[in-house]
């Protein structure tokens, strides 16, 4: 305890100094003030502890404190760093958006371009598909008329079924879809040619040259005095048969008189004559017309020749029937010349019903309507 110097009561205490009580004189200082003494020790004493407990305290709070600045400071510093950081990226972000961008942009660009010219391509190649098979349709068309040219020369069928054939393998090296109508026509087609028959064109002709060369020998039926000599010429004997029998000790007047009763017996027999005239046109033709007779029945043949070679049966069939009317009107149908021109002008007839070609009509139907588009 500190001592404190003795202080004169009559002296006047400076301002702000405390006034304290005179000490009691020696001997006079009671218990309790010794009690007051300790007490203000204590007091003291807590004072200072406490003092020094904020001091601690204070201390603990500072260096705390300093930590959460120090703290604060480094994760300042980092989000400055990370802020530069993002700044930074944000700014090659951007060079790259806006790189990416006109890379976007040069690309639909090139896109569009593409497209077109792929466009374009398709359009190109449709149009070349288009023509390749309008092409392909000519080709095929102009091949089986040619054909049919051919067949009606020829009269073979083989310059059809040949052409069929090389349409059908063409058809199917193309394979378009669009054009299976006229294979399916080709095919059936190809099936009637197969079951088809066509007549020798060549041996008709053969048959009707034959007749054209038997009109001169046939007999018409007002022929009388040709047919009598005729009969007479085959009664007759021959030089060589006279000769024998003179020979052989008959003598000449005998022949003589055998050969006139033959002529006198004849012309009795032809002084009246019976028959049927069926035909009374043909008995009372003229014998200077005879001749054109002859040569009207060989134009009606060589008519219907020329049709045949001209592939016009209608009217080959029409030259024929009147030649066979003219045959059976005016020539003897009891002859057997007139008979054999009958049968060889009815055996031309029938061939001539089978001498036309079958006609394509359905394949350049289907051909017409592929090349149409429809």
């Amino acid at each position: 305890m500190s001592s404190e110097p003795p202080t004169d009561p009559s002296t006047p205490a400076a301002p702000g100094t405390p006034v304290t009580a005179a000490p009691p004189a020696a001997g006079l200082v009671p218990s309790a003030a010794r009690r007051h003494t300790g007490a203000g020790t204590y007091l003291l004493g807590a004072v200072a502890l406490a003092a020094i407990a904020a001091l601690v305290s204070s201390a603990l709070l500072w260096q705390k404190l300093n930590s959460i600045q120090e703290q604060l400071a480094r994760q300042s510093a980092d989000t400055g760093a990370l802020a530069i950081e993002a700044r930074t990226m944000a700014r090659q972000a951007e060079e790259l958006v806006r790189d990416t961008a006109a890379r976007l942009s040069v690309t639909e660009a090139r896109v569009s371009e593409v497209a077109l010219q792929r466009s374009q391509l398709e359009e190109l190649m449709q149009s070349l598909s288009r023509s390749r098979d309008e092409n392909l349709v000519v080709d095929i068309e102009s091949a089986i008329r040619l054909a049919q040219q051919q067949a009606q020369l020829t009269g073979s069928l083989e310059p059809l079924v040949a052409a069929l054939k090389s349409a059908n393998q063409r058809i199917e090296r193309a394979a378009q879809p669009r054009l299976t109508p006229v294979q399916r026509a080709i095919t059936r087609d190809l099936d009637r040619l197969t079951r088809a028959t066509v007549t020798d064109i060549a041996g008709l002709l053969a048959r009707l040259d034959d007749l054209v060369r038997q009109v001169d020998e046939l007999p018409v039926q007002n022929a009388v005095a040709q047919a009598a000599a005729t009969r007479r010429l085959a009664s007759a004997p021959s030089p060589g048969a006279s000769g024998a029998s003179t020979q052989g000790g008959q003598a000449w007047w005998q022949t003589t008189l055998q050969r006139s009763w033959e002529v006198v017996r004849d012309e009795a027999r032809n002084l009246v004559r019976v028959s049927r005239i069926d035909q009374p046109e043909a008995i009372l033709l003229a014998p200077e017309q005879t001749f054109f007779l002859r040569e009207n029945l060989k134009l009606k043949l060589l008519n219907a020749r020329l049709g045949v070679l001209a592939r016009q049966f209608e009217s080959a069939r029409a030259d024929l029937a009147a030649a066979a009317a003219a045959l059976n009107k005016y020539f003897d149908p009891a002859s057997r010349r007139t008979q054999a021109a009958a049968t060889l002008l009815q055996t031309a007839q029938a061939s001539m019903k089978a001498a036309e070609l079958p006609r394509l009509d359905e394949t350049l139907s289907a051909l017409a309507t592929a090349a149409a588009g429809r």
